[in-house]
C-alpha cells in the first residue's frame, strides 16, 4: 500500500486548489480592498485581516479531534473535503461583496462576519486534508512524491489566482471588480473540492485506532513531540514570512514600481519557478534527505528576499528577477516541510498503536494559520508606522516614508524570519530510517473506499 496510482497523487493534489485560492487571495487582495476601497485605517484593517485566522488557531485542532473520530464509510477524511469544500467557496465570495452601506464600521463588520464564516469552513477542509498522507502511504519517499503533485498544483492555483485576481480587479474598476473577483474565485475554489473528492475516493486508507484519552491530553502528547514541534515552529516562521510578502506584494507594485500590470509580473515571478522546480527539489530532497533539501530552499528564499531591499534604486527587472529567486526557494519551502509532517504523525501512529494525525494536521494547519495571519497584520503594522495613507479609491501621494516601510517589510522582515527559522530546523532529527522502522511495525489493514 505505500505505492500510489498517478491519478490518485493527483487526486490528492487537487485539494491545494482549493487551499491555495484561499491562502492566496485573502492574503494578496484583502488589505488593498480594506484601505483602498472601504477607506478603513490600516491599523483597523490589521485587526480585520488577523481575527478570523487567530480563530482558525483555537479551532483547527478541535476540527482535526473531529475528524479523527470520522467513520464514513466514503473514507475518514473525505466527506469533510466536499461540505465544508463548497460552504468556503460561497462565504469567500461574499467576504467581496459588500454592499455600499454608507458606514464604513458597517462595511468592516461585512467583512469581519463572512471572513470568520469562511475561516471555519476552510479548517473543516484543510485540516483533514493535510491530513490524509499520513494514512494514504506509509512510503518515506511516496510521502515526498505526493508533495511534489500536491506543491505543483499549488503552485500553478497561486499564480492563476494570484494574477488574475488583481487584473479582475483593474479590468472592471471599483467595488464591483472586487465582487467579480470573489466569484471567480469562489468557482475555482468549487473545481479543486470536487477535484480532490472524486480524485481520492479510490485511494487506499490504513486503518489505524483513534486515540483516546481527552483532547487536551492528546493535545500535550503531540505539543511534547520533540520533531513535529520543531517542525512546526520553523514553518509558522516562514509562514508569517510568506504572509508579509504577500501582503505587500499589491503595494510594492502600485506604489514602489508604480508600474501597469506589475502585481502579475511579480506573482508569477514568485510562484512560477515551483512549477519547474518542485520536481527538482523533490530530486534533491531524495539525494540528501527532506531536512537539508528544506535548509537548502530556505536560503535561496531569504537571500532572493534580501535583494528586494534595493527595489527603490534599481531597475524594476532586478526586482523581478530577486521575487523568482524568492519563488526558486519557496517552491522548496513548500514541498519539504509538508512532506516531513506525515513522517512525524506515523511515527507517533507506530510508537502509540493510536491515530492523532488529525490532531497533528490540526495544531500544524493552527500554525499555519497564525503565520499567514499575522503576516497581513504586521505589514499593516509597518504601514501604518511609516504613515500610509489610506483612501476610498482616489489616487493618494504616500509620504516617502510610507514607501520606505513597503520595500522594508516586503524584504527585510521576511528574510529574517526565513532565516531563524533555520535555526530551529537545524535541530530536527527525524530521518528516513525512523520512518521505515515505523513503517515496519504500523497496522496497516486496508480501509476500502466507497466511491
Amino acid at each position: 500500500m505505500s505505492e500510489l496510482r498517478r491519478r490518485e497523487r493527483v487526486g490528492y493534489g487537487m485539494g491545494s486548489v482549493a487551499t491555495g485560492a484561499f491562502g492566496t487571495v485573502p492574503g494578496l487582495m484583502l488589505l488593498p480592498y480594506l484601505t483602498d476601497t472601504l477607506g478603513i485605517a490600516a491599523a483597523a484593517a490589521a485587526v480585520i485581516v488577523f481575527l478570523p485566522k487567530a480563530w482558525d488557531v483555537v479551532l483547527n485542532p478541535i476540527a482535526g479531534r473531529i475528524s479523527d473520530r470520522s467513520t464514513d464509510p466514503r473514507g475518514p477524511r473525505r466527506p469533510f473535503l466536499l461540505r465544508a469544500g463548497l460552504l468556503l467557496a460561497v462565504t469567500f465570495a461574499l467576504i467581496f461583496a459588500a454592499p455600499a452601506m454608507g458606514s464604513r464600521v458597517a462595511e468592516a463588520a461585512w467583512v469581519l462576519v463572512f471572513f470568520l464564516a469562511c475561516a471555519t469552513a476552510y479548517a473543516f477542509f484543510q485540516v483533514p486534508y493535510v491530513a490524509m498522507p499520513a494514512e494514504l502511504t506509509a512510503s518515506y519517499d511516496e510521502r515526498t512524491r505526493l508533495m511534489t503533485w500536491r506543491v505543483a498544483i499549488l503552485a500553478l492555483t497561486i499564480m492563476i489566482c494570484g494574477a488574475s485576481a488583481p487584473a479582475i480587479r483593474d479590468a472592471i474598476g471599483g467595488r464591483d471588480g472586487y465582487r467579480v473577483m470573489g466569484v471567480v474565485v469562489a468557482v475555482i475554489i468549487v473545481i479543486g473540492v470536487i477535484g480532490s473528492y472524486r480524485g481520492t475516493r479510490t485511494a487506499p486508507t490504513d486503518a489505524v485506532v483513534a486515540a483516546g484519552g481527552s483532547f487536551r491530553e492528546q493535545l500535550r502528547i503531540v505539543a511534547a513531540a520533540r520533531d513535529f514541534r520543531l517542525l512546526l515552529t520553523t514553518f509558522v516562521l516562514q509562514a508569517l514570512a510568506t504572509g508579509i510578502m504577500l501582503a505587500g506584494v499589491d503595494y510594492l507594485a502600485r506604489h514602489v514600481l508604480g508600474r501597469s500590470g506589475a502585481s502579475t509580473i511579480l506573482f508569477v515571478c514568485f510562484v512560477g519557478p515551483a512549477l519547474l522546480l518542485t520536481p527538482v527539489w523533490a530530486r534533491i530532497g531524495e539525494r540528501v534527505g527532506k531536512k537539508q533539501g528544506y535548509i537548502a530552499s530556505s536560503v535561496v528564499l531569504a537571500a532572493g528576499a534580501l535583494l528586494v531591499v534595493l527595489a527603490r534604486e534599481v531597475p524594476a527587472v532586478v526586482v523581478f528577477a530577486s521575487v523568482t529567486l524568492i519563488g526558486v526557494g519557496y517552491a522548496g519551502c513548500q514541498m519539504f516541510p509538508l512532506a516531513m509532517l506525515p513522517d512525524a504523525a506515523a511515527v507517533d501512529a507506530a510508537r502509540s498503536g493510536s491515530n492523532r494525525a488529525g490532531v497533528y494536521t490540526g495544531v500544524w494547519t493552527a500554525g499555519e494559520t497564525l503565520g499567514l495571519a499575522l503576516g497581513p497584520g504586521l505589514f499593516a503594522l509597518v504601514l501604518a508606522a511609516g504613515s500610509y495613507q489610506s483612501s476610498t479609491g482616489e489616487a493618494v501621494v504616500q509620504p516617502d516614508s510610507a514607501l520606505t516601510a513597503i520595500v522594508v517589510g516586503f524584504s527585510v522582515l521576511p528574510a529574517v524570519l526565513t532565516l531563524a527559522s533555520l535555526l530551529v530546523l537545524r535541530r530536527y532529527s527525524l530521518t528516513a530510517a525512523d520512518v521505515a522502522a515505523a513503517a515496519a511495525v504500523a497496522p496497516t489493514t486496508p480501509t476500502p473506499e466507497t466511491p
